[in-house]
This record gives structure tokens, C-alpha cells and sequence, in this order.
């Protein structure tokens, strides 16, 4: 009757110990989970607290519309970005592929032009765009909303037409878009004055977001029509 007793006594704690190493697990497993899903005090302060505007999702062939080239002055506003043969552009929130197939024809056959959009028809149309016009150095990216997907290191010059209002986290993609730039490569960006939701963003609210985001401004024009206010160029912050 006693090995009894002890035996039981034996099976008991050992059931108990396994219990336990399970119930630990899975503790662990909880809070190791909730610390990768957590984000870092960059990524939250990063976050901007203003309204932005919806995405275009319309007819993209109402950009190519006759005078335009001439109101934004598109050829000085390459010229001032230093587009050149051979160069590497990234055009951000591209639509359906106007300013891209325009920049094509600068960089030449050298150069290439990643056409980024986050809207898959978009890509679709600059696909079949890029096939109907024999721009063979445009390359179509689908892109994500807080990151163009580009490569580090390999874009000589961007412009973000009238799109800059439309990210949703612009500190954020604009961080990403940093980490693709060459030394010495430019950023423009062409909007009107807005509140965020009206397809507008105020310059002053642009400039202090980008200054976050590690860049500097570098010009700023007010020649661009075509509803837009002004042309902005930054360059990354050099380091102290």
C-alpha cells in the first residue's frame, strides 16, 4: 500500500511538471509574440497625424492631355533635377506612365526609368504603354504604400508628381526612398497648397515632414502650372 501511495505520489508530480513546462511555453510564446508585433519608437514617431487624400483610381489616360508639358515645364524641371543620358529616374506615383514615358526618351537607352505605382491597373497601363511605344528602359513597379521597392543605392533623380498628398505615411516612404538614392541624387516634388484630404498638401507641412525624413531642401520654384503651386527639390541631409 505505501509503494502504492509513493507511486502515485511520483506520477503526480511528474504530470504536474509537464503542465507547467507547457503553461510556460506558452507564456513565452504570448509575449515573444506581442514583442515582434509591437512597432519600434521610430516607426511610431514616424506616423503623421493629418488627413491625406485617396489614391486616383480613374481613367489614367486624362494626364495625356495636349499643353501639358508645356504648363508644368516639364523639360526644366527635368533639366533642374539633372536628368540626363544615362541617368537612373524613379517616377513615384506614376499613374499612367506620362512623366515616364517623357523622362524615357532623356535618359535614352543608358538610362532607365522605374515607373512606380501602388495601383495594379496602373501597372497594367504603363505595361502596355511601355509595349505600344517601345520605351524598352521603363521597368513597372508595384510598389506598397509605405515602400516604392526600389533598389539601395541605384536612383540618380525621383519626382513625385502630384502624388505627394496621396501617401499615407509619407515619413516613412520617404525613408525608404532615401535608402535607393545615389550619392548626390535629387528628389522633386510637385503639388499645390492643400490641407491633406483635398488632393493638396501644404509646402510648409511637405518641407518639415521631408526635413524628418533626412532630407534637405535644396530649391523651390513656383513656375509649374497645370493646378500646381510649387516645385520642390531636396537632397539628403549630409552627415554633421
Amino acid at each position: 500500500m505505501k509503494k502504492y501511495i509513493i507511486s502515485w505520489i511520483v506520477v503526480k508530480i511528474a504530470l504536474l511538471g509537464v503542465f507547467s513546462f507547457f503553461v510556460f511555453s506558452e507564456f513565452q510564446s504570448s509575449n515573444f509574440a506581442q514583442v515582434a508585433k509591437s512597432p519600434t519608437p521610430e516607426i511610431v514617431d514616424d506616423k503623421i497625424n493629418r488627413p491625406t487624400s485617396n489614391p486616383f483610381e480613374g481613367d489614367l489616360s486624362r494626364y495625356d492631355k495636349e499643353n501639358r508639358a508645356d504648363n508644368l515645364q516639364i523639360e526644366r524641371v527635368m533639366n533642374l533635377l539633372q536628368i540626363s543620358e544615362g541617368k537612373t529616374v524613379a517616377d513615384i506615383g506614376a499613374g499612367g506612365g506620362w512623366f515616364s514615358a517623357i523622362a524615357s526618351k532623356r535618359v535614352g537607352e543608358k538610362g532607365k526609368i522605374y515607373a512606380v505605382d501602388i495601383n495594379k491597373n496602373a501597372i497594367k497601363y504603363i505595361n502596355e504603354r511601355k509595349e505600344k511605344e517601345k520605351l524598352t528602359n521603363i521597368v513597372a513597379v508595384l510598389g506598397k504604400t509605405d515602400d516604392p521597392l526600389l533598389d539601395k543605392n541605384s536612383i540618380d533623380a525621383i519626382l513625385i508628381l502630384n502624388t505627394y498628398h496621396e501617401i499615407a505615411e509619407p515619413i516613412i516612404y520617404l525613408k525608404k526612398l532615401k535608402q535607393s538614392l545615389k550619392k548626390g541624387a535629387l528628389v522633386g516634388i510637385i503639388d499645390r497648397e492643400g490641407n491633406g484630404d483635398d488632393h493638396g498638401i501644404d509646402s510648409k507641412t511637405l518641407i518639415k515632414e521631408a526635413d524628418k525624413a533626412g532630407f534637405i531642401l535644396k530649391q523651390q520654384y513656383d513656375f509649374v502650372e497645370e493646378s500646381m503651386d510649387y516645385f520642390l527639390i531636396f537632397e539628403v541631409k549630409k552627415d554633421k
